[in-house]
């Protein structure tokens, strides 16, 4: 029943929303009337617009975009995580609680031969060793895990937005 609900909120999208989405992928902090220009549409028309899309779930949140190591989280790691076969009932379970974890970014439920995919931004190499010892091949639930070292994150281009070599 999610899932329909999902696709009734995305297919309702038309070409002004489209535009508004468009526009936020490129800057988020994009002022209300900018907005509306850009739609074409009146500021308070583009103002109810864009408290539907964030009701709707279609635009999640507004956030900054910060480094991890103007944090002091100098070193960042992708982990493919594999769960015990007995504990696939816990997979919910198992993701919040990773996401409770200082050092993980986000975590994506993938297919394949491993269940999660975790992004973790840490200190320094011992750091990323602590975590993966304490919180992952110490937990009853986690069969495997393999380590992924990001040497250099490439920023995308915003959802929507046109490519700039095209």
């Amino acid at each position: 029943m999610a899932a329909v609900k999902d696709l009734r909120r995305r297919s309702a999208l038309d070409d002004v929303d489209l535009l508004i989405l468009e526009q936020l992928a490129r800057n988020a902090r994009t002022p209300n009337n900018a907005l509306a220009e850009h739609a074409g549409i009146a500021p308070s028309t583009c103002h109810a617009r864009l408290r539907s899309l964030i009701e709707r779930g279609v635009i999640r949140g507004f956030h900054a975009d910060i480094d991890p190591a103007a944090l002091g989280r100098e070193l960042q790691a992708m982990i493919a995580v594999r769960v015990q076969t007995s504990a696939r009932k816990d997979l919910q379970r198992i993701a919040l609680g990773l996401l409770s974890l200082e050092e993980v970014m986000n975590v994506y439920f993938i297919a394949g031969v491993d269940d999660y995919l975790v992004h973790v931004a840490t200190p320094n190499s011992e750091g990323l060793r602590n975590f993966v010892l304490e919180h992952l091949s110490a937990h009853p639930a986690v069969a495997t895990t393999q380590t992924i070292l990001i040497f250099e994150h490439m920023q995308p281009r915003a959802l929507g937005a046109e490519r700039a070599d095209a």
